[in-house]
């Protein structure tokens, strides 16, 4: 299941958490979740929960997310 968060620190990066995948950042804009990267150091406290449906447009997969059929593809 992928969580989706919005970051009062990291204001133009959604940050992620997948299943399999672990925590992420990725831009906000388009196509952003081509340009993701390992997030590390989070403070809960600045984060808050998000409707995944936000980062449609950054590519954010809403499903469920395989690294190993992603690779493939």
């Amino acid at each position: 299941m992928n969580k989706l968060y919005q970051s009062a620190v990291h204001r133009n990066y959604w940050i992620a958490y997948v299943q399999g995948l672990g925590w992420v950042m990725f831009p906000t804009g388009e196509s952003g979740w081509d340009k993701r990267q390992p997030a590390r150091g989070l403070d809960p406290l600045y984060l808050r929960e998000m409707p995944v449906q936000c980062a449609v447009d950054a590519g954010f997969p809403q499903h469920g997310y395989t690294p190993e059929l992603a690779e493939v593809a």
